[in-house]
């Protein structure tokens, strides 16, 4: 039986914080996870604070991470940091503290959206290519009777667009914003933002990567026993032979996770 979580508990009591490479990732399943978001939600729904980050991290923000600064701040900063590449449920086992499991972001999406339509939290789609938010929202709405998609729009991450973005973020209202404008750039766009999303009622933002077109079936997900054995990027890289580099990453960024495990016990 899944653990039941209660607002007050879980704001008074953060998740146990993991820095792989200097790059924070929080210890939380996906049953936590999802109890966290929606205690934030609730918490913000009926102020005009800043909003709430959450990241997905994966081995390449890691890796990114090291050299772009802003980007390191960004992720230790955000207000939870979910392990979503199997390459972080890795490290965290090197280096001596075991995450529960893996909490993908295109997992995590449709549950979140599972959630908005019990909760009656609306939910904007932001970003991937022209269309493919649309058909994303068509096919959670049919899967989820009752969620309410606030709006969608493709956009871009680029300065000019910002003000007509947060303009129709500002008339639909919505509770929670899932931004796929691949990483590091949705989650440097959500950072600068916060606090203009924060004041439009966004509650939590979150970076979604390529989710939108997983829902779309733009792009085909790994089938479940692939993701089940940790081999999930194995298959993406198969099927987007152009994503060979962040093998390369993965195998550097493990190498540097023993180096990190041997000066901590030496």
């Amino acid at each position: 039986m899944a653990t039941i979580y209660t607002a007050p508990s879980l704001l008074a009591d953060p998740p146990e914080r993991l820095l792989v490479l200097g790059v924070r990732a929080d210890r939380v399943d996906m049953t936590e996870a999802l109890a966290r978001i929606e205690a934030l939600i609730e918490q913000h729904r009926y102020s005009s604070e800043p909003a709430f980050q959450v990241i997905t991290l994966n081995p390449e923000f890691v890796w990114t991470a090291r050299k772009n600064t802003a980007f390191r701040e960004t992720i230790n900063q955000a207000k939870l940091v979910v392990a979503d590449g199997i390459g972080i449920i890795w490290a965290s086992r090197i280096l001596g503290r075991p995450f529960p499991e893996r909490v993908a972001g295109s997992d995590l999406l449709p549950l979140l959206a599972e959630r908005c339509a019990a909760r009656g939290y609306r939910l904007f789609l932001l970003g991937a290519a022209p269309g493919v938010a649309e058909k994303a929202a068509d096919i959670l709405q049919k899967r989820l009777p009752g969620l309410q998609i606030a709006g969608t729009y493709a956009g871009s991450p680029a300065p000019e667009e910002a003000e007509h973005i947060l303009e129709l973020i500002r008339t639909a209202q919505p509770d929670v914003l899932a931004v796929a404008y691949g990483a590091p750039k949705q989650d440097l766009w959500i950072r600068q933002h916060v606090s203009a999303l924060g004041e439009a009622g966004v509650s939590i933002a979150l970076g979604v990567g390529g989710t939108l077109d997983f829902i779309a079936g733009r792009i085909p997900r790994a089938p479940r026993w692939i993701q089940r054995v940790g081999l999930e990027w194995a298959f993406r890289v198969f099927a987007q032979p152009r994503r060979i580099w962040r093998v390369h990453s993965l195998f550097l960024m493990g190498i540097l996770v023993w180096v990190q495990r041997l000066q901590s016990t030496g």
